[in-house]
């Protein structure tokens, strides 16, 4: 199956987008959810489930960070479930190391040990 193509974003969208990955990066998940939410919201096409992915991962360390394991390995497992149809980098990220560090802290989570800091996003920008 052919990789989905690569969004076209506008320049709100990409401010937008920018935002998201600052305020994640910065431990704020539930702003980052809002924001991207915003963005995703008005998005058509097949790179909807990639960014509902990115939400569905801010939601999970909001979980994490309120002692709500459940809840975080729920949104854990369906963000990896949408980022498989994804090739490994897509929009600028680094998907493979993302999903394998999303796939280490389930692991960790199912284990009861501590899931670790939550995983930095970078992209490239284009």
């Amino acid at each position: 199956m052919p990789a989905p193509p690569e969004p076209r974003l506008d320049g709100e969208e990409r401010a937008l987008f920018a935002r998201g990955v600052e305020q994640f990066n910065a431990g704020l998940f539930f702003e980052c959810h809002d924001t991207l939410e915003e963005m995703w919201s008005g998005l058509r096409g097949p790179a909807r489930d990639f960014f509902q992915g990115l939400i569905q991962v801010s939601v999970a360390f909001y979980h994490l960070e309120a002692g709500n394991g459940p809840g975080a390995l729920s949104m854990l497992s369906r963000a990896l479930k949408r980022f498989a149809a994804y090739p490994d980098v897509y929009f600028g990220f680094d998907l493979a190391a993302h999903r394998a560090e999303l796939e280490d802290r389930r692991a960790r989570i199912e284990a009861g040990e501590p899931p670790g800091a939550p995983p930095r996003w970078s992209f490239a920008e284009h």
